[in-house]
C-alpha cells in the first residue's frame, strides 16, 4: 500500500507526515496516534479499511515520535499539540482540497482530537475518538505525581519510563510482540507531555456539553491504560456524542480481538455522517 510522505512545521518542528489517497474519495480522514507510538502503525489495519471504504487520509508523527526529529516523548507544550492537529487539517486541506475533513485519534491523541474539535466545529465533519485519554485507567502513586508535577515547573522536558504495560494494549499476543518489536515505538514521555494531557482530559468530562459536531467514542471496557468509565461519562453529557463500549476488549481495539467489529463500526459511522450532508 503506496503512501506519500511530507511535513508540516510547528513551533519550529518538522512533523513528518504520510498521506493516502483512496480512489474517488468522499471525505479526508486526518489521524492523530496516541504516546509512544506513530502513524504507520495504522496502515496495517485501520488505514487499508479506510481507503477500500472511499476514505483518503491523512497522519503524521507527532513531536518526539516516530520520524519526526526531537527528544524522544517530549513536545514543546499542549498549545504545540493543539497547533498540530491546526495544521495537519490545513496541510490535509491542501493535499484533499474541498473534501470534508474527519479527525480520528486514539488515546493521547483522543484526548487531541476532542479538545480540538471545540470551538474548532465549522473546520470539520466529524470526530472519532478511540480509547481516549480523559483519565487513566490507574492511579500512579502519589510520589510520582509529586515528583511529576514538581518536574513539570523545573524540568519540563526529562523524560522518564512510561512504564506503559505493554500486555495491556490486546489481547492478541501476536500485536503486543509487533509492538514490542517496532523500532520507532518508544516508552519515553515528559512531565511537559503528559501533565497538559491529563489535564485538558479532565476539562473534556467537564465540559463535553461543549461538542457541537457528531463525535464517537469507542472503548474497550477491559482497557487498563486509559479510563473506559471516563469516555462513558463523557459521552453521556452531549447528544450530540455517540458512545459504543466493546465488552472485555483492551486498549487498542483496533489491534484487539474485536477489530473487526471496531473497523466496522467507524465505517458505519462514516457513511452515515456522509449520508446526512
Amino acid at each position: 500500500m503506496k503512501h506519500h510522505c511530507s511535513n508540516f512545521t510547528v513551533h519550529n518542528t518538522d512533523l513528518v507526515s504520510y498521506h493516502w489517497e483512496a480512489q474517488n474519495p468522499k471525505a479526508v480522514i486526518i489521524i492523530v496516534h496516541g504516546v509512544g507510538e506513530h502513524a504507520l502503525r495504522y496502515q496495517n489495519f485501520v488505514i487499508p479499511h479506510l481507503l477500500s471504504a472511499g476514505f483518503s487520509v491523512f497522519a503524521y508523527d507527532n513531536f518526539g515520535h516516530g520520524k519526526t526529529k526531537g527528544k524522544r516523548g517530549h513536545c514543546p507544550s499542549y498549545d504545540a499539540l493543539m497547533a498540530s492537529v491546526e495544521q495537519a487539517i490545513i496541510k490535509a486541506d491542501s493535499l484533499f482540497p474541498n473534501l470534508p475533513k474527519y479527525l480520528y485519534g486514539h488515546s493521547m491523541g483522543g484526548n487531541l482530537v476532542l479538545n480540538y474539535s471545540i470551538g474548532h466545529y465549522p473546520k470539520l465533519r466529524g470526530v472519532i475518538a478511540t480509547s481516549p485519554l480523559l483519565e487513566l485507567a490507574f492511579q500512579p502513586p502519589k510520589w510520582k505525581l509529586t515528583l511529576g508535577k514538581a518536574m513539570l515547573k523545573i524540568w519540563p522536558s526529562i523524560t522518564l519510563p512510561s512504564e506503559l504495560e505493554v500486555d495491556a494494549i490486546s489481547r492478541d499476543v501476536d500485536e503486543v510482540k509487533r509492538y514490542e518489536e517496532d523500532a520507532m515505538v518508544h516508552d519515553k514521555v515528559s512531565p511537559m507531555f503528559l501533565f497538559p494531557v491529563i489535564e485538558a482530559g479532565k476539562f473534556l468530562v467537564t465540559w463535553a456539553k461543549w461538542i457541537q459536531i457528531p463525535t464517537l467514542v469507542l472503548h474497550g471496557s477491559s482497557d487498563r491504560i486509559t479510563s473506559h468509565k471516563a469516555s462513558e461519562v463523557f459521552s453521556s453529557r452531549s447528544s450530540n456524542i455517540t458512545f459504543k463500549s466493546f465488552e472485555d476488549a483492551y486498549h487498542e481495539l483496533h489491534h484487539d480481538l474485536c477489530k473487526e467489529e471496531f473497523i466496522q463500526t467507524i465505517l458505519d459511522w462514516l457513511n452515515g455522517q456522509s449520508n446526512k450532508a
